[in-house]
Order: structure tokens, then sequence, then C-alpha cells
């Protein structure tokens, strides 16, 4: 494949990089004189892009009039740096899990009223569950979905139902609010969440989530299985092994009896 054109490169985007670059070299904020000298741009080039940059909330300028990374940059840095962390630890659990129950593993993140299949652990046999990394569920048909609705409380249970109007996918799908939502504290109250054909006839998924340091859901792990081979006492498995990714995440609980206190019924 030939390389691309440098026309078709976008001039104004390779300059705002450049400069975004230049800054990160600096420990303290930079003037505009260094930044331009530094990028190979004219001052009056540079300080368009860059008041642009601050528009966005990539760049600061502080009250000497220099320039450093803005806050917003640093938050996509830290989301980045968080998704990596959560897989590098989660991953080896997942490994165990699905090489003793010989199950597909997931984990999953919540963006708005889906979750994503961020990672999976799939089992060496013919017959099993394939999730595609990258895909998307609504909240309201998966165990995880459940318990990060749950865990918002009956205002954002009523809040989901009113934006998506709870769709059916299968003759299971929670589709009425009441019963949504009775499902949802019922789950984050005992620790874990069926689902029950509710995405999928044939499949049944058993779900748990994981907590980071600030004692917040930021993932869900679940192990999804044909409905015939789920068994009630992988449970106890998923939960030990969301407490111990947990806990790696510098999740503490702050109770005797915590968010990850659970019943196995």
């Amino acid at each position: 494949m030939s390389e691309a054109k440098p026309e078709a490169r976008i001039q104004v985007l390779d300059r705002a990089a450049t400069l975004l670059d230049v800054i990160s070299r600096y420990s303290t904020p930079v003037k505009l004189k260094v930044l331009s000298a530094d990028a190979g741009l004219h001052p009056s080039t540079a300080y368009r892009i860059l008041h642009s940059l601050i528009d966005n909330r990539f760049v600061e300028r502080d009250e000497d009039g220099g320039y450093r990374l803005g806050q917003r940059l640093l938050q996509l840095s830290k989301r980045v740096h968080s998704e990596i962390e959560l897989r590098a630890v989660a991953m080896p659990y997942m490994v165990k899990l699905r090489d003793r129950l010989g199950e597909t593993i997931n984990l999953t993140i919540r963006e708005g009223d889906a979750v994503i299949y961020y990672d999976k652990a799939t089992p060496n046999r013919m017959m099993h569950v394939h999730q595609i990394i990258g895909s998307r569920a609504p909240l309201h048909v998966t165990g995880v979905g459940k318990l990060m609705l749950g865990k918002g409380g009956e205002e954002a249970i009523a809040g989901y139902a009113k934006r998506t109007n709870l769709p059916a996918y299968t003759r299971n799908t929670f589709t009425s609010l009441p019963a949504l939502t009775q499902e949802c504290l019922t789950s984050v109250e005992r620790g874990y969440a069926l689902d029950n054909e509710e995405a999928e006839i044939g499949v049944g998924c058993i779900g748990v989530l994981i907590y980071d340091h600030t004692a917040q859901p930021v993932a869900g792990l679940s192990l999804s299985a044909p409905m015939e081979r789920r068994r009630d006492e992988w449970i106890a498995d998923l939960i030990e092994a969301g407490e111990a990714i947990s806990e790696q995440l510098g999740y503490v609980s702050t109770e005797a009896g915590s968010d990850m206190t659970h019943q196995v019924r």
C-alpha cells in the first residue's frame, strides 16, 4: 500500500499535534515565542492554534502567558491508562475462570446506555458463546448492565427506561419498569446478576461488578454459556474473581458488609 500523499494530510491538525508535543517536553509553562520557534511556526499561526486548543481544553494559559497541557488532555490520557490497567489486571483471572469452568469469560465497560464487550477469554471447545470484542448490548438485557443500572438507584433505572423504552430482545427481556427495577435492585443487593435468556434464547450469563479505588463500578466480569450448561455454583467463582480484580485496582471495602457482599441463591 502506498503512503498517503502529503496533500491528504490536514495541516492544522499536524501543527496542533506538533504544538502539543512541544508543550509536553517542558516541565513548566512555555512562552509563545519558545513554542513557535520549537514548532517551526510563525508566532501568529501558533497563537491561533493554541487558542483553539484552549477553547477545547487541550491547552491552558497561565497568568504569565505560559502554555501547558490542559485538563481534558490529561483526563483522556488517564482514561487510556486506566483501561490498559483494567485489561492487564483482569485477564489472568479471566483465563483462570475460562480454564476452570470451560466457558466464555467477558470483560465489559459501560458507555452510555450500553455495555461494550472490552475483552474476553474463550474456551477451547467447539460449542461456546462467542462475544465480539467491541460489540454493544443494552444495559437491561445483560447481567452486568442490570447491576450498573441498579447501582444508580430507582431514578437512574427510570431514566434509562424512559430513554430506551426497554425494547424486547426475547420473551424473557424485562420490558416493564417495575419488574426491571426490582430485578436490578435485588441483583445489587446480592452482589451478582443473571441473564436468563434475556438477550438471546439459549444463552445465559452470570455477571458481577468490578470496582476501582474510588469505590465506583468501572467494569463488569461475566460468564456466558448455553443455558443447559450454566451452573449456579459458578456464581461464587465469578464473585471471588471480581473481588480480587477490584482489590488490585485499589478498591477497599469500607463496611463489614460492603457493596460486594453477596448471597448465592
